[in-house]
């Protein structure tokens, strides 16, 4: 069956909250990696030998990495943690979504880690009270998706997404191994 023709026949449930966060801490583990990665180049392409030189242009082009990655993939449904959790981005009929909304959602989404951030850094905390600002912070963005229609979270009510359980079809003509 063509992915297009499933993707209209399919009754679309959210993931659960838990399911969500588990999904996003494997997304997280796997981001380490294109950081790296988009690091590692930064610094060969621009011979930076100290942390510290061109630090905020490192950090422009970390953010230029991330959301490439995470275009080129939410615009084909799902990242591999996605991908793994069984889950799937969608629009709110039920099709991909586009650049623009993924460009839109990728900007949204950092209500995530701005605002504990930005309070670390106007109140300075130390660095154990940052660690606590931040749980605290994601732990109540991610249960407010509870307040919200379809349990979905804020940030993909106002791009217009949704976060949807998707396991896709086994292959036909193939029997289980026993």
């Amino acid at each position: 069956m063509p992915e297009s023709t499933f993707l209209e026949n399919f009754e679309y449930q959210t993931p659960g909250v838990w399911r969500r966060m588990a999904c996003w801490l494997y997304e997280g583990m796997l981001l380490f990696g294109v950081v790296f990665i988009a690091g590692y180049l930064f610094g060969t392409l621009t011979q930076t030998r100290n942390a510290m030189d061109n630090r905020h242009a490192l950090q422009g082009f970390v953010f230029l990495a991330l959301s490439a990655y995470f275009l080129v993939f939410w615009t084909r449904g799902q990242t591999l943690a996605m991908k793994t959790w069984h889950m799937r981005l969608v629009d709110k009929h039920g099709s991909l979504i586009t650049r623009q909304r993924a460009l839109l959602r990728y900007v949204l989404s950092w209500v995530w880690v701005l605002p504990p951030l930005a309070l670390a850094w106007a109140a300075a905390l130390p660095a154990g009270v940052q660690a606590l600002v931040f749980l605290l912070w994601v732990a109540a963005w991610a249960g407010s998706s509870g307040l919200a229609p379809q349990r979905q979270f804020w940030h993909d009510i106002v791009a217009g997404t949704r976060l949807v359980h998707y396991k896709p079809p086994e292959p036909s003509g193939k029997s289980p191994s026993a």
